[in-house]
């Protein structure tokens, strides 16, 4: 968890988090897909030369063990966090120099959220508790409307996607005083059932796009947001290396 700090209580509390879970555990319909993939693809191997029979009936009977074993190797690999739901879990944190109602206020302005979270497109707020988003994603955007299930006032947000949203998701915010008086700790965490499945998660990884990422970048542009005022940025600015490995073109 680069640059992001992590005290006791927040490692404490992902640990807890993320017990029981697991990683790649791919989703009914999935399993579903990737098996009749790799029937298809045996099948079509099977029926050709002995180059064919290795590479594509390999392939096929590949993907056809993983659907049996119902676990994406892949996503594995990349330690994507899952719970038994089938749900991606993700939990990040950083420690900010201000009051836990200051960031909590900040927090709570929900549709001046896309200022401070690069991914995020709009958040529309329909009433008291209602609001819909609408955020990046590999292929595009995706929008959902989402409910405030918890609002505790200087300590913690929680809430949940409506059901036939297309991305079913739920998650909380937590504030609390850091340890020594260094301002408060911030810990976000989520669930979501990715649409594609671990396949999903990993193609969104793989394009940068993965929430996880996102909610890392996001958390270290408002902790500078709130510290500096701004979030420093390299975009528009030169690079300071040169032809010659001299910076600034020093003579």
């Amino acid at each position: 968890m680069t640059n992001i700090q992590k005290s006791g209580f927040q490692e404490a509390a992902r640990k807890a988090f993320f017990q029981g879970g697991n990683g790649g555990q791919m989703q009914d319909t999935e399993r579903v897909a990737v098996g009749a993939l790799g029937l298809g693809l045996l099948i079509l191997g099977l029926g050709g030369g002995a180059g064919r029979r290795l590479l594509v009936g390999g392939l096929g009977l590949g993907l056809t063990a993983v659907a049996v074993r119902g676990s994406n190797p892949l996503a594995t690999a990349i330690k994507v966090e899952q719970n038994n739901a089938g749900q991606t879990l993700i939990s990040e944190a950083v420690t900010v120099n201000k009051n836990a109602a200051e960031l909590y206020a900040v927090w709570r302005d929900l549709d001046k959220l896309p200022n401070l979270m690069s991914h995020l497109q709009s958040v529309v707020v329909l009433s008291e508790k209602r609001s819909r988003w609408t955020v990046k994603a590999p292929l595009g955007s995706v929008s959902w409307e989402a409910e405030i299930t918890a609002d505790e006032p200087g300590k913690r947000l929680a809430w949940a996607s409506l059901p036939g949203s297309s991305i079913d998701n739920n998650g909380e915010i937590l504030f609390r005083p850091a340890p020594g008086g260094r301002g408060s700790e911030v810990v976000v965490r989520l669930k979501y059932r990715a649409p594609l499945g671990t396949a999903g998660v990993v193609a969104a990884r793989i394009a940068g796009q993965e929430p996880a990422q996102q909610l890392r970048d996001d958390l270290m542009r408002f902790k500078r947001e709130q510290e500096l005022g701004f979030a420093p940025t390299t975009q528009g600015q030169s690079s300071g290396r040169t032809g010659s490995g001299r910076a600034g073109g020093a003579k």
